[in-house]
């Protein structure tokens, strides 16, 4: 049985104050910004802990916290930097009932604004189970990554036993993704931690919930880490990854549509685009956007042209284009991206 209850996306406001999250994949991951005097500010992760992060998520309904990125992981905010060494119990009910320096006392630059990440929320639903809570984390968007299920307090990792596309395409309906497009194992979206929650999944693929499918029992399994499984789902059109570069954060530029993946002529690509991407993918600030094949041709399908992102943008295809699959380029027009991160989330 699925309970869903709707989240409204609403600012949490107090006296002078609004909270918000921002530029990140969604309104629960995101920069820190607080609203005062008639503008945002940002927040300085001096002290910054994940009990400050989760004051943050609680304030904004978004369930718990699981990181609280230092450094601009989010991009660099502008104007005013409001909030420096806020040390929360993690009980409070506002960031401003915690202990900080003061609103505007801080000794910091932007190269330091704090970030909240919270993998809880799916489109606009947090989707609650009857027999325990799903979610993939670690994948480039809330419809790709690792499999994981909430059971005895703790989040805890599929085996990839047996993991296969019906398993997939059950865990994608369930959390509102549209079809499994593939079913991962050998941790492709890296290893988790803690418990083992489930092996051996024998889904028909027509099951409501992962765990209405035949397993081993909760907890019984004979796996490791490195067997955890993944799934990367169509609910979000644009799976985006950085091929052929010395890292994960720095490659030719290419896109999952229609079952394949092809890449983004280089027709007016440029910094803002390429910020798009890094930060899509958790690698941090673009440092270039290299044109002509810079990390070799690719293949296959070119599925955008003319690309003109702001740089706020959460997804590539939130970005002006030509439109999926029109332009009028070569592979020798592959675009490129290099980000400061050496392993984002596709690691």
């Amino acid at each position: 049985v699925v309970i869903l209850f709707v989240m409204l996306e609403v600012l949490v406001s107090y006296p002078d104050l609004t909270v918000r999250l921002v530029d990140g994949p969604n309104r629960c991951s995101g920069r820190v910004e607080v609203y005062q005097d008639g503008s945002w500010g940002t927040v300085c992760d001096d002290n910054w802990a994940l009990l400050d992060a989760q004051v943050v998520c609680r304030e904004l309904s978004c369930g718990p916290a699981t990181e609280a990125p230092h450094q601009a992981h989010f991009g660099e905010g502008s104007g005013s930097i409001l909030l420096d060494d806020v040390a929360c119990m993690g009980s409070e009910g506002s960031l401003l009932e915690c202990s900080s320096g003061g609103i505007g006392n801080h000794d910091c630059g932007h190269d330091e604004d704090a970030s909240v990440t919270s993998p809880l929320y799916v489109g606009n639903l947090f989707i609650y189970f009857l027999l325990g809570k799903v979610r993939l984390v670690n994948g480039p968007n809330n419809c790709s990554g690792r499999v994981e299920v909430f059971d005895s307090g703790q989040w805890g990792t599929v085996c990839d036993d047996d993991w296969d596309q019906r398993d997939a395409q059950v865990m994608c309906r369930e959390l509102g993704c549209g079809e499994a497009l593939e079913a991962f194992g050998s941790a492709r979206f890296g290893k988790g931690s803690g418990s083992i929650s489930l092996d051996d999944l024998a889904c028909s693929g027509s099951e409501v919930s992962l765990l209405q499918c035949p397993h081993s029992g909760l907890g019984n399994h004979d796996c490791g880490h490195h067997e955890d499984a993944g799934v990367t789902c169509a609910g979000e059109i644009n799976v985006l990854r950085l091929v052929n570069g010395p890292n994960n954060c720095s490659g030719r530029v290419e896109v999952f549509h229609s079952g394949q993946w092809g890449t983004v002529c280089d027709d007016d690509w440029d910094l803002l685009d390429a910020k798009v991407v890094c930060r899509a993918l958790g690698c941090g600030v673009a440092l270039e956007a290299p044109d002509q094949a810079h990390f070799g041709q690719g293949r296959g399908e070119i599925w955008l042209k003319d690309v003109q992102c702001s740089g706020n943008e959460g997804s590539l295809l939130g970005c002006s284009s030509d439109g999926l699959g029109s332009h009028n380029c070569g592979h020798s027009e592959d675009a490129a991206a290099i980000c400061e991160g050496q392993s984002g989330l596709n690691a």
